[in-house]
């Protein structure tokens, strides 16, 4: 009985009994409890935390969802737009093109019909000069000269025409 086994398991049940007698079970009891409600509600809050933080992952990722919708909805009233600005370019430019064509078109129509009056003058009064001439040489008198000044004067009117 004198082994040391023995004395030590002898000295572990004196020094629970007096603990157990100073209350000191209880208040070891008392403050795992403690422990323990304070980690349930460690546990509960960072339950609570996860919780919060799934919903506000699960906003963000509806929110970009959204975001990216818009971002295509954008992108799209943008190519439409710059197709119906490309297609109202073209439209104005052909419209330019087209006034600016029946515009030259136009002057040269003015050009050409005063080319073709201008030469018709220079025909008529050549050929006035050409008659006055021919009719001087062939006629000769006072008569001639009232006939030729009147056949002349007639003659300019006509060409002029």
């Amino acid at each position: 009985m004198l082994e040391a086994e023995f004395w030590v398991a002898v000295a572990f049940v004196v020094f629970m009994a007096i603990v157990w007698k100073v209350g000191g079970f209880t208040t070891m009891t008392k403050g795992l409890d403690s422990r323990a409600v304070r980690i349930r509600h460690e546990l509960d809050e960072a339950k609570r935390l996860r919780e919060e933080a799934a919903a506000v992952l699960a906003d963000y990722k509806r929110r970009q969802v959204e975001a990216e919708k818009e971002a295509q909805s954008i992108v799209a009233g943008a190519r439409e737009e710059a197709q119906r600005a490309a297609e109202e370019g073209h439209r104005k430019l052909d419209e330019f093109l087209a006034r600016r064509t029946k515009a030259a078109e136009t002057k040269i129509a003015q050009a050409e019909a005063q080319a073709e009056a201008q030469v018709r003058a220079a025909a008529a009064e050549a050929a006035v000069r050409v008659s006055e001439t021919i009719l001087k040489e062939r006629l000769q008198g006072e008569a001639a000269q009232g006939l030729i000044r009147s056949s002349l004067g007639e003659i300019r009117t006509r060409l002029s025409a």
